[in-house]
């Protein structure tokens, strides 16, 4: 795998130096206070602002980019966070996902199996059209902002952007797919049989059987 330099001759840290002097704002939520990123920017000169964001970590005008560390990024693939996360960035016409951390951890070990892995990156840039870029760490992270920010010299009213209002049958599929070993084509039969959640819950386990089969009775399980 190839990795951006770390900048460290002279003329690169003057460069950042000089982006700094452009006042480029970089707008960032507050839940990345307790990253080391924004230390890094403010490091480099840059002036930040912190902002509860409805959408993504950073804001670059009009570029949302959202941050993951490998095992947030793996938390929130099991959780199925990160799929809301990446249909609210489609509100923004540029966006990027950065994943941090593949000079400190192995992407492909831990909790998911890395075929799978695999297919859920393909998904996000083919299905969500959302390009991914792998940083070393939060320093790596800091200056692959630097750089773009240098590309967006001419600053931009903001995009408003929102959390995305999901339709009931969505927020129930959502909830379902949480479940293990419920994936998209389960759920959806789920809610086409019985209608809620509550009528899910209460169904025989007979009556899972034919969506579920043998997974009824792990599901019915896990809900009692």
């Amino acid at each position: 795998m190839t990795f951006l330099k770390i900048f460290s001759t002279p003329s690169e840290k003057k460069y950042i130096k000089e982006q700094a002097n452009n006042k480029i704002k970089i707008i960032i939520d507050n839940h990345e206070k307790n990253s080391l990123v924004p230390s890094q920017l403010i490091s480099f000169g840059f002036q930040i602002d912190f902002q509860n964001l409805p959408v993504a970590d950073y804001i670059i005008n009009n570029i949302a980019i959202e941050r993951k560390t490998i095992s947030d990024l793996k938390s929130s693939i099991i959780s199925k966070r990160i799929i809301s996360q990446l249909e609210e960035l489609k509100q923004y016409p540029s966006r990027l996902l950065i994943i941090e951390g593949i000079a400190e951890e192995n992407i492909y070990e831990g909790i998911i199996h890395e075929n799978a892995l695999r297919g859920f990156l393909l998904s996000v840039v083919l299905n969500y059209q959302v390009p991914i870029i792998f940083t070393q760490n939060s320093e790596d992270t800091a200056r692959y902002l630097v750089v773009l920010a240098k590309k967006q010299e001419k600053q931009e009213t903001p995009i408003r952007a929102s959390k995305i209002a999901f339709s009931k049958d969505e927020q129930i599929q959502y909830i379902l797919e949480g479940f293990p070993h419920i994936g998209p084509k389960n759920a959806h039969k789920l809610i086409k049989k019985f209608g809620s959640i509550k009528s899910i819950i209460n169904a025989s386990e007979e009556q899972l059987k034919e969506i579920l089969g043998s997974r009824a009775s792990d599901f019915k399980r896990l809900i009692e």
